[in-house]
């Protein structure tokens, strides 16, 4: 029998990290949505589309092939997993996933992949949207001077730590107020704040759950 966890949470609560640590121990597959949305993010900034032009956003939508292969995605038959952390995508990420026609393409795209498998999946709206009756739903989060730490520690930014921070708290605050699958917590979903707990100790609390 299959199932589907989804692992939803803000940016930098370790969604991504746990998901593929956590996919291996259980022995199914793993899915980054948020990778999907950085790769369409990097697409419309290559080419110079913008949050306004909507004709273009529309009409690229078709050009756009994404793929998953080995844990890494490609973009157009291009590997672009190194890329999707810049400054630079991660500024425009928010206005891009919150577009209408990118999240119906991804969403359908997204329960595609999982169709028939066991999947975890991670992102802003997996629990509440992709896949709302999904056996085992965990969100996490952290405090944004925390997230900012574990980013500002990965040195994919060129940004400061408060600047960091003040960026985790304005695009959490944009995510959670989009009218287009905003960030939240599903009613039935497990609330894990691990600010103050290390990727082990959140994988165990969440396997301890799904043992339960």
């Amino acid at each position: 029998m299959t199932y589907i966890i989804a692992l939803d949470g803000p940016s930098g609560s370790g969604k991504s990290t746990i998901a593929e640590k956590l996919a291996e121990k259980l022995g199914i597959e793993y899915l980054n949505t948020g990778s999907m949305y950085r790769a369409v993010t990097k697409y419309f900034l290559d080419r110079g589309i913008k949050e306004d032009n909507i004709e273009n956003i529309n009409k690229s939508l078709e050009d756009i092939k994404l793929s998953l292969v080995g844990g890494e995605i490609f973009l157009n038959g291009v590997d672009v997993s190194k890329e999707l952390r810049s400054d630079n995508v991660t500024k425009n990420v928010s206005w891009v996933s919150a577009n209408k026609n990118v999240r119906e393409n991804l969403v359908h795209l997204q329960r595609e992949i999982a169709k028939n498998t066991s999947f975890i999946l991670d992102g802003r709206d997996i629990g509440t949207v992709v896949f709302p009756n999904a056996k085992y739903k965990f969100y996490l989060t952290a405090s944004p001077r925390v997230r900012a730490m574990r980013r500002f520690e990965q040195n994919e930014s060129n940004l400061s730590l408060d600047e960091l921070e003040k960026a985790i708290i304005a695009r959490d605050e944009y995510d959670s107020t989009r009218k287009i699958s905003p960030l939240r917590k599903a009613d039935d979903a497990i609330l894990i704040d691990n600010s103050e707990m290390n990727i082990q100790e959140t994988i165990d609390a969440i396997i301890s759950k799904v043992d339960e």
